[in-house]
């Protein structure tokens, strides 16, 4: 089953959402899909800054 998901607004650059677009109409994968991979990316990158956290795969379980 999927997870909830919760709306937000982000703000790219035209090259940002132009590189989205044409990453999406290569591979069929949703523009979504690809900023919360880049969201997980950047929080494993920032992990030590959050303290006391649990991991993300502590959360799917």
């Amino acid at each position: 089953m999927a997870r909830k998901k919760i709306s937000t607004t982000v703000y790219i650059t035209p090259e940002q959402n132009d590189q989205l677009k044409l990453l999406h109409e290569r591979t069929k994968v949703p523009v979504a899909v690809y900023i919360r991979e880049g969201i997980d990316l950047v929080i494993e990158r920032h992990r030590d800054e959050l303290p006391g956290q649990l991991s993300l795969d502590a959360q799917k379980r």
